[in-house]
């Protein structure tokens, strides 16, 4: 068996394997995703066999893909994803080359267009090559191709000491079948299909002679995927397209749309939704949004979790896909090497080949603290948004085990605590994973078992929900009960990890009590519960919204005094936007709007600087005058909980909250993002109603209203 070290599992150590060609800049690398595949390559639409490739159930089927024009790379014009996500196009031309008759062809008189996209397990390209000059030529294009048949943990530096039996290339007349048998006795396939034949067809490559005549255009079209299908060709290219984009614009449909006076604002929510709607996995139980890509395109439990929780006021149908799978998954039976217990909700669920060998626990795995109180306040959160009684009902057996776990887990401390069951598992199992993400003051790694502060937040707000679940369905003793128990953790909280001498919360208590005296966004996320008394919630604001923490592009995971705080780390300084939007909404539960606004400013404002598109994390620096915001070298990109940051933000800056039981939208002390003097939300589902809602700024107030033709329909209730 393969043995795990966890620090593999941090993206940055995959950084270190990497050769000097790798792509290392995750905003300069284009993503393409449907259902369990996914395609990452370079702006080129290369794929270098480093972190990139084409990948299916979490194997590498296509770990090289390279073109090359008359024996040369090409040049780069420019490189782009269609507002769906649907296609990526690069534009290319060539470098001064010979053509096939030695005659000399110089720069920039070839236009190669590649478009590139993913429908039902294949990879669809089509290659266009136009000639622009006044000579007839003939042209060398190659592709160079390879499959590695990675699983997903080895191509994020995870070791193995033995592999199975790669197969010999079978070459066809316009096909190559690369195989790969993997000790799980499973044949993995990657067939390469092109529409022409080529002049030369070896086993990592093809090379075509393609005639141009002055001003003409020659078009090739290729093809991976498992299986052998119908000869590639424009009709199915452009078939595959259509469904690809209907599907997508069937995907970004659900739930209501955003609508500003800022041009470029809108263009960052529509991609932030579209980013959604790539990720989003239709599975048997509902819409379920993948984590990222590439390293997470797969169900995570805590990541589906809080993606849910931010689109929950657009669009609660993804919430509701989340519970269904997650209830469909929890845990029924005691398992060290997955870290199960009854009740317990799962945390990363994966499909290739180690984990299916049991090299790695993560097949379905369980070893994450947090998931299963976020769990039952996403129900809780649900319930309140749609008043769907029906489906909580359904969902119950599910909650009462879920909370049955939190009892069991915290009955020696009184906190859940986490310590992993198996060395094979991660060692820390909050949302800050990485190995030395939880410390002292001094720098020691606390022993066993951890109680994280944010967790006993989330236990808090799953005991104060369902104690509301509970009185609806008339369990009345159960809900008395629950009460009790979220005020119990109330009190342990401020008695146990409120630090005196740093007007903070601690971030974690250790095996012997003790805590662990290190500022970090942690306490964010007992504003975002409500847990804190107001005073001490304006002491954890103040703290969060100074340079210690707070860059100007959003806020760091760890005060910039700590020990380990480095603004290059994955998780001890780096800005995470889901963690600054969670932080946001927690502020503005409290009443510090206007900060939320700046909040939202920056992280707009850094989002335009990686193209409109939120990494999973980028740099800690603190933001200068006239500089970008510092891309974390090996980021997931899109990441869900990242595109959902968008609307949380939103959501916290609005004061909106929809009161599904009595069928009211209720609005506290609006606020609209600087620059924005009108945003409308269509479409917006209340109880049986869908109706338009207009924010609009009016001097240095923002007024609410819905549109004349909902008038009457769904209360609009306006605090000031």
């Amino acid at each position: 068996m393969t043995q795990l070290d966890e620090r593999k599992l941090d993206p940055a150590v995959a950084l270190a394997s990497l050769d000097d060609t790798a792509p290392r800049e995750p905003h300069r690398l284009y993503a393409l995703k449907h259902g369990d595949c996914f395609a990452v390559a370079d702006a080129y639409g290369d794929i270098r066999g480093t972190g990139d490739g084409f990948f299916r159930d979490d194997t590498r089927v296509l770990s090289e893909f390279r073109l090359t024009v008359g024996g040369r790379s090409t040049s780069l014009l420019g490189a782009s994803l269609s507002q769906d996500n649907v296609l990526f196009t690069a534009n290319l031309t060539n470098l001064p080359i010979n053509d096939a008759d030695g005659r000399q062809i110089p720069q920039g008189a070839l236009h190669i267009e590649r478009v590139r996209l993913l429908w039902q397990e294949r990879l669809y390209e089509r290659l266009t090559l136009s000639n622009y000059s006044q000579e007839h030529s003939t042209v060398l294009i190659s592709l160079r191709f390879a499959a590695d048949f990675r699983d997903m943990f080895e191509v994020r530096g995870s070791t193995r000491s033995k592999r199975g039996v790669v197969g010999a290339a079978e070459v066809g007349e316009d096909s190559i079948a690369l195989r790969y048998e993997g000790l799980d006795k499973i044949v993995r396939t990657s067939v390469i299909s092109f529409s022409q034949t080529p002049d030369r067809l070896e086993p990592d490559r093809a090379d075509f002679l393609i005639v141009l005549s002055k001003r003409s255009r020659q078009t090739l079209y290729i093809e991976v995927g498992g299986q052998v299908a119908d000869t590639p060709d424009r009709e199915r290219f452009r078939a595959s397209a259509a469904r690809a984009r209907f599907n997508m614009r069937a995907k970004r449909r659900h739930g209501a749309t955003l609508h500003s006076s800022g041009r470029v604002f809108n263009d960052w929510v529509a991609r932030a939704r579209a980013d959604v709607a790539l990720l989003t996995t239709e599975l048997p139980t509902g819409p379920y949004p993948y984590a990222g890509i590439p390293w997470f395109s797969t169900a995570f439990g805590r990541d589906g979790v809080i993606s849910a929780l931010q689109m929950l006021w657009l669009n609660p149908g993804l919430a509701r896909g989340v519970l269904s799978f997650l209830a469909l998954h929890q845990a029924t039976e005691t398992s060290p090497f997955s870290d199960s217990q009854p009740g317990k909700i799962m945390h990363e669920t994966r499909k290739g080949e180690m984990t299916a060998l049991s090299e790695l626990p993560f097949g379905r795995y369980y070893g994450g603290v947090d998931t299963t109180p976020l769990y039952i306040h996403l129900a809780c959160g649900y319930a309140d948004r749609t008043g769907d009684m029906g489906f909580i009902d359904s969902l119950w057996p599910s909650l009462c085990a879920a909370a049955e776990w939190i009892e069991e887990a915290s009955r020696s401390t009184g906190f859940v605590t986490y310590q992993r069951a198996a060395d094979s598992g991660l060692a820390n199992q909050g949302w800050k994973d990485s190995f030395d993400s939880v410390f002292h003051a001094d720098g020691r790694i606390p022993k066993g078992p951890i109680a994280l502060v944010e967790v006993q937040g989330y236990v808090f707000a799953a005991f104060q929900g369902l104690a509301q679940l509970a009185e609806r369905r008339g369990e009345t003793d159960r809900a008395q009960a629950w009460q009790q128990r979220a005020e119990a953790i109330r009190q342990r909280v401020e008695s146990d990890f409120w630090l005196e001498d740093l007007n903070y919360y601690a971030l974690a208590l250790d095996g012997d009590g003790q805590p662990c005296k290190v500022r970090t966004s942690n306490a964010g996320h007992l504003l975002f519960v409500g847990l804190p008394t107001p005073e001490r919630a304006g002491m954890v604001a103040d703290q969060l919204l100074s340079a210690s923490f707070h860059t100007g592009w959003g806020l760091r995971t760890l005060a910039d005094d700590a020990v380990f705080f480095n603004p290059m780390s994955y998780h001890n300084g780096s800005t995470w936007p889901h963690d600054t939007a969670l932080c946001a909404q927690g502020l503005a539960r409290y009443g510090n709007r206007d900060s939320v606004v700046r909040l939202m400013s920056g992280t707009f404002e850094s989002a335009v600087h990686f193209n409109m598109r939120l990494p999973e994390l980028f740099c800690g620096f603190t933001r200068a005058p006239g500089e970008a915001p510092i891309a974390y070298p090996v980021a997931c990109l899109p990441q869900a909980w990242s595109a959902g940051s968008a609307f949380m933000l939103m959501q916290a800056c609005l004061g909106l909250r929809i009161d599904g039981w009595n069928g009211e939208i209720h609005v506290t002390r609006p606020r609209l993002p600087i620059g924005i003097d009108n945003l409308t939300i269509r479409h917006l589902a209340v109880a049986d109603n869908a109706v338009d809602l207009t924010f609009q700024r009016v001097g240095d107030r923002v007024g609410a209203f819905l549109a004349d033709r909902h008038e009457g329909l769904v209360p609009l209730i306006v605090r000031s």
